[in-house]
């Protein structure tokens, strides 16, 4: 844990710088792992479960990619740096929603940022009910770097709203978590800006990326780099 600890303050340190570059990998894997095009589903239209930077950040990319995402979040942050990237989203039109379930039935595609690695405690209001949607819906869902509500080292909770959460795909930013080891669905990797001194500061062994990839998959088995 005390690892963990320092890498957490390390991120917080650099999170503001590192938003821009963690999620540019998003949008590679929202691809790669996109379910197939139905008759009722636009495949371009995305939700954006959102409390955070990378979230926020990544919507902006998505919305210039040509996908057409709407962001739930119903507990805006006084943070400047989230501030102005929720008025960037509203410059393009982006809208945002209070009505989760209700809206979950006109999309296509589920993104999971409510919590990032660093959640600890309890679920607390509005999100119980959120995170019991995420678990009962059949539409894929994509969740960033932990599912929301699971423990950073011990995984999904025994119990409480996320007990049983399960997402379609999990997509690790600058490294895997220890909580990976509990995932068993399609999981990639994305953060080719990790330096030397950094992987070897905290031991990370890292996959190598193809060509100029932005992401790589790794096997949910052995956390190794799939070979395709």
């Amino acid at each position: 844990m005390r690892a963990l600890d320092s890498i957490r303050q390390e991120y917080r340190c650099l999170r503001q710088r590192t938003y821009e570059h963690r999620s540019l990998f998003h949008r590679p894997a929202y691809g790669t792992s996109w379910a197939k095009k139905t008759p009722e589903k636009d495949p371009y239209c995305l939700w954006t479960v959102t409390a955070g930077g990378d979230s926020l950040v990544a919507a902006r990319h998505l919305w210039h990619y040509d996908y057409q995402p709407t962001v739930y979040y119903p507990k805006q942050s006084k943070n400047e740096l989230y501030q102005r990237l929720t008025t960037q989203l509203k410059n393009l039109g982006v809208p945002f929603t209070e009505d989760f379930g209700g809206a979950l039935k006109d999309t296509s595609h589920v993104v999971d940022a409510i919590f990032g690695f660093s959640f600890s405690g309890e679920v607390r209001e509005p999100f119980p009910a959120v995170i019991r949607a995420l678990k009962e819906t059949t539409i894929p869902v994509t969740s960033i770097d932990a599912p929301s509500s699971w423990d950073i080292e011990n995984g999904p909770p025994n119990e409480g709203p996320g007990q049983g959460f399960y997402p379609t795909a999990l997509v690790s930013l600058t490294a895997p978590k220890p909580l990976a080891k509990f995932f068993h669905g399609r999981h990639f990797l994305g953060g080719r800006f990790v330096s030397p001194d950094i992987a070897q500061k905290y031991d990370l062994e890292l996959p190598e990326y193809d060509g100029i990839d932005q992401i790589v998959e790794l096997d949910p088995k052995t956390g190794q780099k799939l070979k395709l």
